[in-house]
Protein backbone atom coordinates (compact mmCIF):
# COMPACT_ATOMS: atom_id res chain seq x y z
CA UNK A 1 0.00 0.00 0.00
CA UNK A 2 1.58 3.34 -1.30
CA UNK A 3 0.56 6.33 1.12
CA UNK A 4 -0.60 9.19 -0.44
CA UNK A 5 1.08 12.65 0.13
CA UNK A 6 0.25 15.95 -0.47
CA UNK A 7 2.51 18.89 -0.80
CA UNK A 8 1.59 22.33 -0.71
CA UNK A 9 3.53 25.25 -1.14
CA UNK A 10 4.61 28.22 -3.01
CA UNK A 11 7.87 27.31 -3.77
CA UNK A 12 7.01 25.20 -7.02
CA UNK A 13 10.98 24.80 -7.51
CA UNK A 14 11.43 22.88 -4.12
CA UNK A 15 8.36 21.58 -4.98
CA UNK A 16 9.15 19.79 -8.01
CA UNK A 17 12.80 19.24 -6.20
CA UNK A 18 11.65 17.46 -2.95
CA UNK A 19 8.88 15.26 -5.64
CA UNK A 20 11.14 14.24 -8.17
CA UNK A 21 13.74 12.44 -5.42
CA UNK A 22 10.30 10.85 -3.34
CA UNK A 23 9.35 9.67 -7.15
CA UNK A 24 13.09 8.29 -7.62
CA UNK A 25 13.66 7.13 -3.68
CA UNK A 26 10.42 5.99 -2.55
CA UNK A 27 7.88 4.90 -5.71
CA UNK A 28 6.95 1.90 -3.68
CA UNK A 29 5.99 3.85 -0.78
CA UNK A 30 4.41 7.15 -1.53
CA UNK A 31 2.47 8.35 -4.31
CA UNK A 32 3.11 12.17 -4.03
CA UNK A 33 0.99 15.10 -5.56
CA UNK A 34 2.11 19.03 -5.05
CA UNK A 35 0.60 21.86 -5.26
CA UNK A 36 1.41 25.55 -5.32
CA UNK A 37 -2.76 26.78 -4.47
CA UNK A 38 -4.49 26.01 -0.87
CA UNK A 39 -7.97 25.14 -2.60
CA UNK A 40 -6.45 22.79 -4.93
CA UNK A 41 -4.69 20.90 -2.34
CA UNK A 42 -7.97 20.72 -0.41
CA UNK A 43 -9.71 19.55 -2.82
CA UNK A 44 -7.48 16.64 -3.39
CA UNK A 45 -7.92 15.25 -0.59
CA UNK A 46 -10.84 14.08 -0.74
CA UNK A 47 -10.50 13.39 -4.87
CA UNK A 48 -7.70 11.17 -4.66
CA UNK A 49 -7.96 10.07 -1.15
CA UNK A 50 -4.79 11.73 0.23
CA UNK A 51 -3.19 10.38 3.45
CA UNK A 52 -1.51 13.48 4.66
CA UNK A 53 -0.71 16.50 3.17
CA UNK A 54 2.27 18.66 4.47
CA UNK A 55 1.54 22.88 3.72
CA UNK A 56 4.01 25.14 4.22
CA UNK A 57 3.39 27.38 7.60
CA UNK A 58 2.41 30.77 5.68
CA UNK A 59 -0.73 28.76 5.05
CA UNK A 60 -3.41 28.18 7.58
CA UNK A 61 -5.16 24.82 6.74
CA UNK A 62 -8.67 23.90 8.65
CA UNK A 63 -8.87 20.35 8.53
CA UNK A 64 -12.79 20.27 9.26
CA UNK A 65 -12.78 20.84 5.05
CA UNK A 66 -10.99 17.34 4.52
CA UNK A 67 -14.28 15.20 4.72
CA UNK A 68 -12.21 12.73 5.46
CA UNK A 69 -9.54 11.18 7.92
CA UNK A 70 -5.91 13.19 6.87
CA UNK A 71 -2.81 13.67 8.50
CA UNK A 72 -1.95 17.34 8.70
CA UNK A 73 1.77 18.89 9.03
CA UNK A 74 3.56 22.05 8.85
CA UNK A 75 6.40 22.98 6.30
CA UNK A 76 8.97 25.37 8.02
CA UNK A 77 12.60 26.71 6.98
CA UNK A 78 13.37 26.67 10.83
CA UNK A 79 14.90 24.05 12.22
CA UNK A 80 14.49 22.60 15.78
CA UNK A 81 10.87 23.38 15.67
CA UNK A 82 8.58 20.94 17.14
CA UNK A 83 5.03 22.24 16.41
CA UNK A 84 3.05 24.88 14.14
CA UNK A 85 -0.36 25.31 15.13
CA UNK A 86 -0.41 22.85 17.24
CA UNK A 87 0.75 20.38 14.03
CA UNK A 88 3.90 18.47 13.83
CA UNK A 89 6.54 20.96 12.26
CA UNK A 90 8.80 19.20 9.32
CA UNK A 91 11.50 21.57 8.74
CA UNK A 92 12.30 21.82 4.64
CA UNK A 93 15.85 21.20 4.26
CA UNK A 94 16.89 18.32 5.71
CA UNK A 95 17.64 15.15 4.47
CA UNK A 96 15.11 13.57 2.81
CA UNK A 97 15.06 10.26 4.53
CA UNK A 98 14.29 12.21 7.67
CA UNK A 99 11.53 14.35 6.09
CA UNK A 100 9.99 10.41 4.55
CA UNK A 101 10.16 8.49 8.36
CA UNK A 102 8.84 12.23 9.72
CA UNK A 103 5.88 11.67 6.95
CA UNK A 104 5.67 8.21 7.96
CA UNK A 105 5.34 9.48 11.39
CA UNK A 106 2.24 11.67 10.45
CA UNK A 107 0.73 8.94 8.89
CA UNK A 108 1.18 6.39 11.64
CA UNK A 109 -0.65 8.81 14.20
CA UNK A 110 -3.75 9.67 11.65
CA UNK A 111 -4.16 5.67 10.82
CA UNK A 112 -3.90 4.78 14.80
CA UNK A 113 -7.07 7.12 14.70
CA UNK A 114 -9.19 5.17 12.06
CA UNK A 115 -10.51 3.17 15.06
CA UNK A 116 -13.61 1.66 14.47
CA UNK A 117 -15.78 0.83 11.76
CA UNK A 118 -17.43 3.28 9.47
CA UNK A 119 -20.34 3.40 7.77
CA UNK A 120 -19.44 6.10 5.22
CA UNK A 121 -20.55 5.53 1.39
CA UNK A 122 -16.80 5.78 0.44
CA UNK A 123 -15.67 3.40 2.88
CA UNK A 124 -15.75 -0.61 2.77
CA UNK A 125 -19.08 -2.00 2.74
CA UNK A 126 -18.78 -4.67 5.99
CA UNK A 127 -21.27 -7.87 5.60
CA UNK A 128 -21.08 -10.11 8.76
CA UNK A 129 -22.03 -13.65 8.15
CA UNK A 130 -23.21 -15.62 11.83
CA UNK A 131 -25.76 -18.06 12.94
CA UNK A 132 -26.66 -18.92 16.58
CA UNK A 133 -27.73 -22.40 15.33
CA UNK A 134 -23.94 -23.58 15.19
CA UNK A 135 -22.74 -26.56 12.16
CA UNK A 136 -25.09 -25.16 9.15
CA UNK A 137 -21.98 -23.86 7.12
CA UNK A 138 -21.82 -20.46 8.04
CA UNK A 139 -17.49 -20.07 7.51
CA UNK A 140 -18.62 -22.08 4.21
CA UNK A 141 -21.09 -19.79 2.84
CA UNK A 142 -18.80 -16.53 3.95
CA UNK A 143 -16.07 -17.82 2.45
CA UNK A 144 -17.77 -18.83 -1.04
CA UNK A 145 -19.30 -15.29 -0.88
CA UNK A 146 -16.38 -13.74 -0.93
CA UNK A 147 -14.76 -15.99 -4.18
CA UNK A 148 -18.24 -15.49 -5.90
CA UNK A 149 -17.73 -11.16 -5.32
CA UNK A 150 -13.98 -11.77 -6.29
CA UNK A 151 -15.56 -13.52 -9.10
CA UNK A 152 -17.57 -10.32 -9.73
CA UNK A 153 -14.42 -7.70 -9.82
CA UNK A 154 -14.65 -6.13 -6.49
CA UNK A 155 -11.97 -6.18 -3.83
CA UNK A 156 -13.05 -8.27 -1.04
CA UNK A 157 -11.64 -8.62 2.15
CA UNK A 158 -12.04 -11.88 4.45
CA UNK A 159 -11.62 -11.64 8.13
CA UNK A 160 -12.13 -15.15 9.98
CA UNK A 161 -12.73 -14.45 13.55
CA UNK A 162 -14.08 -18.13 14.99
CA UNK A 163 -12.09 -19.50 17.77
CA UNK A 164 -10.47 -22.50 15.12
CA UNK A 165 -10.45 -20.35 12.31
CA UNK A 166 -10.44 -22.30 9.01
CA UNK A 167 -9.12 -19.47 6.70
CA UNK A 168 -6.30 -21.58 5.72
CA UNK A 169 -8.81 -24.72 4.42
CA UNK A 170 -10.05 -21.82 2.43
CA UNK A 171 -7.51 -19.84 1.04
CA UNK A 172 -4.00 -20.47 0.45
CA UNK A 173 -0.84 -17.88 0.15
CA UNK A 174 2.54 -17.49 0.81
CA UNK A 175 4.59 -15.77 3.65
CA UNK A 176 4.47 -16.44 7.35
CA UNK A 177 2.13 -13.65 8.74
CA UNK A 178 -1.28 -14.79 10.74
CA UNK A 179 -3.99 -13.59 12.50
CA UNK A 180 -1.71 -14.13 15.82
CA UNK A 181 0.85 -11.27 14.06
CA UNK A 182 -2.67 -9.30 13.64
CA UNK A 183 -4.04 -9.47 17.61
CA UNK A 184 -0.48 -8.46 18.75
CA UNK A 185 0.15 -5.73 16.97
CA UNK A 186 -3.68 -4.73 18.25
CA UNK A 187 -2.92 -5.16 21.72
CA UNK A 188 0.42 -3.79 21.69
CA UNK A 189 -0.68 -0.72 20.38
CA UNK A 190 1.76 0.10 17.68
CA UNK A 191 2.14 3.39 16.12
CA UNK A 192 2.35 2.17 12.64
CA UNK A 193 -0.60 0.10 13.05
CA UNK A 194 -1.94 0.21 9.39
CA UNK A 195 1.19 -0.54 8.33
CA UNK A 196 1.61 -3.60 10.41
CA UNK A 197 -1.67 -5.02 9.04
CA UNK A 198 -0.81 -4.22 5.63
CA UNK A 199 2.26 -6.66 6.15
CA UNK A 200 0.09 -9.24 7.16
CA UNK A 201 -2.48 -9.68 4.23
CA UNK A 202 -2.00 -12.53 1.88
CA UNK A 203 -4.05 -12.57 -1.57
CA UNK A 204 -5.62 -16.04 -2.40
CA UNK A 205 -5.70 -17.15 -6.22
CA UNK A 206 -9.22 -16.73 -6.39
CA UNK A 207 -7.64 -12.35 -5.67
CA UNK A 208 -9.31 -12.80 -2.06
CA UNK A 209 -7.58 -10.67 0.67
CA UNK A 210 -7.11 -11.86 4.57
CA UNK A 211 -4.65 -12.74 7.18
CA UNK A 212 -3.89 -16.30 7.78
CA UNK A 213 -5.42 -18.06 11.01
CA UNK A 214 -3.79 -17.60 14.54
CA UNK A 215 -0.77 -19.98 14.98
CA UNK A 216 -2.79 -20.80 17.89
CA UNK A 217 -6.23 -21.64 18.65
CA UNK A 218 -6.16 -19.74 21.98
CA UNK A 219 -4.62 -16.80 20.55
CA UNK A 220 -8.19 -15.65 19.06
CA UNK A 221 -9.39 -15.17 22.78
CA UNK A 222 -7.10 -12.31 22.76
CA UNK A 223 -8.75 -10.55 20.59
CA UNK A 224 -11.80 -8.25 22.48
CA UNK A 225 -15.05 -6.59 21.15
CA UNK A 226 -13.13 -3.37 21.12
CA UNK A 227 -9.90 -4.76 19.12
CA UNK A 228 -12.64 -6.40 16.36
CA UNK A 229 -13.97 -2.76 16.28
CA UNK A 230 -10.61 -1.17 15.53
CA UNK A 231 -9.34 -3.75 12.71
CA UNK A 232 -12.42 -3.67 10.94
CA UNK A 233 -12.06 0.00 11.14
CA UNK A 234 -8.52 0.11 10.19
CA UNK A 235 -8.96 -2.26 7.22
CA UNK A 236 -11.32 0.09 5.91
CA UNK A 237 -8.91 2.63 6.48
CA UNK A 238 -6.32 1.44 3.67
CA UNK A 239 -9.17 2.13 0.97
CA UNK A 240 -8.28 -0.74 -0.86
CA UNK A 241 -11.27 -2.56 -0.37
CA UNK A 242 -14.89 -2.67 -1.67
CA UNK A 243 -15.97 -5.03 0.51
CA UNK A 244 -14.70 -6.60 4.02
CA UNK A 245 -16.77 -10.12 4.63
CA UNK A 246 -16.70 -10.84 8.01
CA UNK A 247 -17.26 -14.47 10.05
CA UNK A 248 -18.03 -13.55 13.32
CA UNK A 249 -19.32 -16.00 15.73
CA UNK A 250 -22.95 -15.08 17.17
CA UNK A 251 -23.83 -14.07 20.53
CA UNK A 252 -26.27 -12.09 22.78
CA UNK A 253 -23.51 -10.17 24.58
CA UNK A 254 -24.62 -6.31 23.96
CA UNK A 255 -21.24 -5.45 22.83
CA UNK A 256 -21.10 -8.35 20.14
CA UNK A 257 -24.56 -6.94 19.00
CA UNK A 258 -23.78 -3.74 19.12
CA UNK A 259 -20.58 -4.19 16.65
CA UNK A 260 -23.13 -6.12 14.51
CA UNK A 261 -24.69 -2.73 14.16
CA UNK A 262 -22.29 -1.44 12.46
CA UNK A 263 -22.38 -3.54 9.29
CA UNK A 264 -24.22 -2.92 6.52
CA UNK A 265 -25.35 -6.61 5.99
CA UNK A 266 -25.84 -9.07 8.57
CA UNK A 267 -26.01 -12.47 6.38
CA UNK A 268 -27.54 -14.89 8.97
CA UNK A 269 -26.98 -19.05 7.99
CA UNK A 270 -29.81 -21.52 8.72
CA UNK A 271 -30.16 -24.95 7.93
CA UNK A 272 -34.20 -24.90 8.15
CA UNK A 273 -33.74 -28.12 10.70
CA UNK A 274 -36.29 -28.29 13.56
CA UNK A 275 -33.24 -27.72 16.25
CA UNK A 276 -32.11 -24.79 14.32
CA UNK A 277 -34.92 -22.91 13.84
CA UNK A 278 -35.59 -23.31 17.39
CA UNK A 279 -32.26 -21.68 18.21
CA UNK A 280 -32.83 -19.18 15.65
CA UNK A 281 -36.01 -18.32 16.70
CA UNK A 282 -35.04 -17.94 20.42
CA UNK A 283 -31.91 -15.35 19.14
CA UNK A 284 -34.10 -13.55 17.00
CA UNK A 285 -37.13 -12.94 19.90
CA UNK A 286 -33.97 -11.81 22.23
CA UNK A 287 -33.03 -9.37 19.62
CA UNK A 288 -36.34 -7.91 19.22
CA UNK A 289 -36.18 -7.06 22.86
CA UNK A 290 -33.14 -6.06 23.13
CA UNK A 291 -33.56 -3.29 20.40
CA UNK A 292 -36.29 -1.57 22.63
CA UNK A 293 -34.16 -1.00 25.16
CA UNK A 294 -30.69 -0.60 23.75
CA UNK A 295 -28.82 1.30 20.92
CA UNK A 296 -28.41 -1.74 18.50
CA UNK A 297 -30.59 -1.78 15.39
CA UNK A 298 -29.68 -5.66 13.75
CA UNK A 299 -32.99 -6.80 12.49
CA UNK A 300 -33.26 -4.58 9.85
CA UNK A 301 -30.07 -4.99 8.39
CA UNK A 302 -30.48 -9.15 8.10
CA UNK A 303 -30.91 -11.49 5.44
CA UNK A 304 -30.86 -15.47 5.75
CA UNK A 305 -29.35 -17.80 3.62
CA UNK A 306 -30.74 -21.25 3.93
CA UNK A 307 -27.58 -23.80 3.66
CA UNK A 308 -27.62 -27.87 4.04
CA UNK A 309 -31.18 -27.74 3.23
CA UNK A 310 -33.30 -30.83 2.71
CA UNK A 311 -36.64 -31.02 1.34
CA UNK A 312 -37.24 -33.92 3.80
CA UNK A 313 -35.92 -32.24 7.11
CA UNK A 314 -35.81 -28.67 6.64
CA UNK A 315 -38.19 -25.92 6.88
CA UNK A 316 -38.27 -22.00 5.66
CA UNK A 317 -39.26 -19.98 8.57
CA UNK A 318 -42.12 -17.69 7.72
CA UNK A 319 -42.66 -15.71 10.92
CA UNK A 320 -39.92 -13.01 10.67
CA UNK A 321 -39.16 -10.10 9.47
CA UNK A 322 -36.02 -11.12 7.53
CA UNK A 323 -35.69 -11.48 3.78
CA UNK A 324 -34.23 -15.00 2.46
CA UNK A 325 -32.25 -14.13 -0.41
CA UNK A 326 -31.30 -17.81 -1.65
CA UNK A 327 -30.66 -21.55 -0.10
CA UNK A 328 -28.20 -24.43 -1.02
CA UNK A 329 -28.70 -27.70 -0.71
CA UNK A 330 -26.21 -30.55 1.35
CA UNK A 331 -23.92 -31.83 -0.83
CA UNK A 332 -22.76 -35.88 0.50
CA UNK A 333 -19.46 -37.20 0.10
CA UNK A 334 -18.21 -33.20 -1.64
CA UNK A 335 -14.76 -31.45 -0.86
CA UNK A 336 -14.40 -28.63 1.06
CA UNK A 337 -13.33 -27.06 -2.38
CA UNK A 338 -16.08 -28.57 -4.22
CA UNK A 339 -19.04 -27.44 -2.24
CA UNK A 340 -17.50 -23.85 -2.17
CA UNK A 341 -17.57 -24.07 -6.11
CA UNK A 342 -20.74 -25.33 -6.46
CA UNK A 343 -21.74 -22.50 -3.80
CA UNK A 344 -20.27 -19.92 -5.65
CA UNK A 345 -22.15 -21.05 -8.56
CA UNK A 346 -26.10 -20.31 -7.09
CA UNK A 347 -26.36 -16.70 -8.00
CA UNK A 348 -27.92 -15.52 -4.88
CA UNK A 349 -24.50 -14.11 -3.78
CA UNK A 350 -25.22 -11.22 -6.10
CA UNK A 351 -28.07 -9.74 -4.35
CA UNK A 352 -26.03 -9.18 -0.97
CA UNK A 353 -24.41 -6.10 -3.57
CA UNK A 354 -27.56 -4.78 -3.65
Amino acid sequence: MKIKVALLDKDKEYLDRLTGVFNTKYADKLEVYSFTDEKNAIESVKEYRIDVLIAEEDFDIDKSEFKRNCGLAYFTGTPGIELIKNEIAICKYQRVDVIFKQILGVYSDMAANVATISGENDKSSVVIFTSPCGGVGTSTVAAACAIAHANMGKKVFYLNLEQCGTTDVFFQAEGNATMSDVIYSLKSRKANLLLKLESCIKQSQEGVSYFSSTKVALDILEISYADIDTLIGNIQGMDNYDEIIVDLPFSLEIEKLKLLSKAWRIIVVNDGSQLSNYKFMRAYESVVLLEQNDDINIIRNMNMIYNKFSNKNSEMLSNISIKTIGGAPRYEHATVRQIIEALTKMGFFEEILQ
